[in-house]
């Protein structure tokens, strides 16, 4: 019996997320909460959370239409 329970609620929840993805129609979610950084020329930045900056504002421009 609870093997059926198990197996249930497998295909229950593979049924519920199925439908998950980004619509490249839509507007991305995380553009509604996140913005673009914009560090400041006094910054110092290493050349990795440089590349992270840069990476997350391209990802927004693509996504969510951010503009320099």
């Amino acid at each position: 019996m609870t093997c059926s329970k198990t197996l249930a609620a497998l295909i229950l929840s593979a049924g519920l997320t199925a439908g998950c993805g980004i619509d490249p129609g839509r507007s991305y979610e995380a553009c509604d909460w996140a913005e673009p950084f914009r560090p400041s020329r006094q910054d110092v930045l290493s050349d990795a959370t440089l590349a992270q900056i840069v990476a997350h504002n391209e990802i927004g421009a693509r996504l969510c239409g951010w503009r320099p």
